[in-house]
This record gives structure tokens, C-alpha cells and sequence, in this order.
């Protein structure tokens, strides 16, 4: 069985308030050895790629990892175990806000495509770009290939398929847009469409539209599945919203056997996001 598991660590894993500094490495680092991922992707890695602060981490954990840099955010990573086979590892060489790695690891099923990324927080307009540039670097449907990440994205409510056809109201659409219209008007205005009423799913529905499945809705608890906001709490997540996600090609998703919010073991305290774990009937 192959562990995958996406995680935003807040920062580096350091807080920096009035002129002090304290780290919150090890509460992360013990939150991952107790999931034990095969396969790790990582988001806000500030400073990460200076005097060898990834290897390190990813050496705390029992993995080895690859980074790709950001121009205008932060590093995202992928971390594998050390026994993974690593056919190939590379950024993906687009105009990301933050970042987006592609590495390929031998399966006993095959090549397994996993792209690690962290999308642009503040216009949804720019996120269906990104999205549009991760479906490319997956490859075609039929290949095994993961994305995973914060998507800063929310998802279409009916379903794995596209938007719900027009007059269609589900429950999980109205909630989704109650808890975006509680937001604050600065971080609301990045969750809506140009109207200001409209729910922005544009991102997620590209992805859709490529053939990638959401691995929580094929194989979760049934829940609303929220990676934010933890007990650290954030403003611009007050109102509860799923941004985080583990989709998959139909390859993949057929194998999945589950897919959960990770919310015990000191999670409620490393970082403002809560990490998403999924199984999936393969092995490295």
C-alpha cells in the first residue's frame, strides 16, 4: 500500500513575531512520522532551499527530498522514502505564484507521475492558468500521476464532474458558498467570481475537465473534508473551507482505498493547515 499525504507548513515551520523567533519543526515533523507517507508533498517552504534546510527535514522524517524554487513565493517540495526509485525530478517550468515540482518514481504498477504545487492565493482568474499548466505536466489521463497540494481552490460541489448544470442547488454548493460569503470582504473577493456572488470553482473544474479525480470525494469519510483553518487560526480561512487536495487520474483513483483530513497528533498546532493523507493500492 503507497502513502501519499500534502502538506502547507506555515512559513518554513518558523513564526516570526516582535523581533523573536520560535520554530514549529518538531511538533511538524513528529505530525508526519506518525502518518508515515511514502510520498510527502510540501508547501511554504520559506528559506527551505539555503545551508541545506530541506535535506535536513526530509532526513528528520526518514525521506529524501527534491525542491523547486519560487520567484515571487515560496518552495514546494516532494519528499519520497529512501528505498523510492526516482526515474526523473524538475520544476515545472511555468509562471507560478509559488512553485510546482514534477517527479516520476517507479511502482510495481508502472511510472507514477506525482506533481507537488501551491497555487496563487489571491485571484482565481490566474489559478485556472496554473491549473491549466498542472494538467499538461500530469500527462494524459491514462497514466498513473498524482497532483497534489494547496490548490488555494475551491471545488465544484456535485460530484467529481464539472460545475453543477444551471438551476442545480446541492446542499454541499449552498454550504460551500455560505462559508465564503462569511469570509472578510478582502479575502472573500478570492474565492468569487468578477460578480462578487459566484462561487470561483474554475481551477478545480479544469482539472476535472483533464481527467484528474478528487481522491477525498472518491474515497473519504463523507464529510465537508475542511484543511483549514486549524487552532492557528487565520483570517483569511475563518469561515472553514477545503483548499488542500489529492487528485488523481482515473488509474489512480480506482486504486485509492481511502482519503482523510489528518487532525490528531499535534496537528491542530503545527500549522494553519491541516495535512490530507491517501492510500492507494500501490506499492514503490
Amino acid at each position: 500500500m503507497l502513502r501519499v499525504m500534502t502538506y502547507n507548513i506555515l512559513n518554513g515551520g518558523v513564526d516570526r513575531r516582535a523581533g523573536s523567533e520560535t520554530d514549529r519543526l518538531d511538533l511538524l515533523a513528529r505530525v508526519i512520522r506518525d502518518q508515515q507517507p511514502d510520498l510527502l508533498a510540501l508547501q511554504e517552504l520559506r528559506d527551505f532551499h539555503r545551508d541545506g534546510r530541506l535535506a535536513r527535514f526530509a532526513e528528520r522524517v526518514g525521506m529524501r527530498g527534491r525542491l523547486a524554487r519560487s520567484w515571487l513565493g515560496q518552495p514546494v517540495a516532494v519528499l519520497v522514502r529512501p528505498s523510492a526509485r526516482v526515474i526523473s525530478a524538475r520544476p515545472v517550468r511555468r509562471p507560478f505564484h509559488h512553485a510546482a515540482l514534477r517527479l516520476v518514481v517507479g511502482t510495481d504498477r508502472g511510472p507514477l507521475t506525482v506533481v507537488g504545487t501551491h497555487l496563487r492565493p489571491y485571484s482565481g482568474g490566474w489559478r485556472r492558468w496554473e491549473a491549466g499548466w498542472l494538467a499538461a505536466a500530469g500527462g494524459p489521463a491514462g497514466r498513473l500521476a498524482l497532483l497534489l497540494g494547496d490548490l488555494n481552490s475551491l471545488a465544484p460541489a456535485a460530484g467529481d464532474g464539472p460545475v453543477p448544470a444551471a438551476g442545480e442547488t446541492p446542499a454541499a454548493a449552498r454550504d460551500q458558498a455560505e462559508r465564503v460569503h462569511r469570509l472578510a470582504p478582502a479575502y472573500r473577493t478570492r474565492h468569487l467570481r468578477a460578480d462578487g456572488v459566484t462561487v470561483d470553482t474554475r481551477a478545480i473544474a479544469t482539472l476535472y475537465d483533464a481527467g484528474f479525480v478528487d481522491l477525498f470525494r472518491r474515497a473519504g469519510d463523507g464529510g465537508a473534508g475542511l484543511t483549514v483553518p486549524t487552532r492557528l487560526g487565520g483570517a483569511e480561512f475563518s469561515a472553514g473551507l477545503r483548499v488542500d487536495y489529492i487528485l488523481g487520474t482515473p488509474a489512480v483513483a480506482e486504486r485509492t482505498r481511502s482519503c482523510q483530513v489528518v487532525r490528531d497528533g499535534g496537528a491542530d498546532r503545527a500549522s494553519d493547515h491541516y495535512p490530507l493523507v491517501a492510500e492507494l493500492d500501490l506499492s514503490l
